[in-house]
């Protein structure tokens, strides 16, 4: 059985647009979530004056992916204005510190350093980091304080809606095939989207009446190098989640395509007879 959890979530000057700060009912794990607009009245919490790791967020690239900016600084007001300064790309940071003040240097360098493992290890995220932090050395006790805040981090930052370190919750009971021409490819209908799994073929063609959203979006899965041609079809090269199952369709299928009707089981059962109708059925 799953136990739940409860997260706080304090607006300061009950502006739901403005500063959030975030905290679990049973942990010392503390985020601090700050509009750039609103840096000015960020930078005024006390508890950014302690050490920390903080994520800088820009908008999301052209296939869904947000930029992301990772960092740790003993005296978070410090770095947070000196990249408001001379970072252009971000449009909101979020901070994590301990309530009980008792991260120190060594405990944010190394979850910097995971943080930015994790993130490319899950690929939800445009990772602006030049270099990867360098692994801070702890004892078996330190490392593992830092990985259970981490964990809670990573709780936080996806309910603040940015999922970057949650990997995508798969069941072989659930994959469905869409095949058409020269496509043939294989995913699964998800909580965050629907996924396309790496191997997966779509047809090169396009037809004419194509939307040029869809086109557009192809395009920009070629450029990323997330599906690349090979022997006359694009080879998807990792995993990749799309927003809906007609959308996943469409780009597979190179035409408009009602992906509920289209992606089917093993037994030919569409995922609108699966999913749609059986929630129906069960509602």
């Amino acid at each position: 059985m799953t136990i739940g959890r409860t997260i706080s979530i304090y607006l300061p000057d009950a502006n739901p647009q403005g500063v959030k700060i975030c905290e679990f009912f049973d942990s010392i794990v503390k985020a601090v979530s700050i509009p750039r607009a609103k840096l000015d009245a960020g930078l005024k919490r006390s508890e950014l004056e302690q050490p920390g790791l903080y994520f800088l967020i820009g908008e999301k690239d052209e296939v869904g992916k947000p930029k992301v900016y990772v960092g740790e600084s003993e005296i978070l007001t410090v770095r947070l204005s000196d990249h408001h300064k001379k970072k252009d790309f971000w449009n909101q940071a979020i901070c994590f510190v301990s309530e009980k003040n008792n991260l120190n240097k060594a405990h944010i360098k190394y979850l910097e350093n995971h943080a930015c493992e994790q993130a490319k290890l899950v690929n939800k995220c445009t990772l602006e980091n030049s270099n990867t932090p360098t692994k801070s050395s702890l004892t078996d006790q330190d490392r593992d304080f830092v990985l259970r805040f981490f964990d809670e981090l990573k709780i936080i930052m996806a309910t603040l809606g940015y999922p970057i370190f949650e990997q995508t919750k798969r069941s072989k009971r659930h994959t469905y095939f869409c095949k058409s021409k020269n496509a043939n490819a294989i995913g699964e209908y998800t909580e965050e989207g629907f996924v396309v799994n790496k191997g997966s073929k779509s047809n090169m063609e396009e037809t004419t009446s194509l939307q040029p959203s869809i086109r557009a979006f192809r395009a920009n899965l070629l450029e990323k190098g997330i599906v690349k041609e090979e022997d006359g079809v694009y080879v998807y090269q990792e995993d990749f989640t799309f927003s809906s199952p007609s959308m996943s369709a469409s780009v597979v299928l190179g035409r408009a395509a009602n992906g509920w009707m289209l992606w089917k089981d093993k037994d030919g059962k569409t995922l609108d007879e699966l999913v749609r109708q059986k929630g129906i059925s069960n509602g």
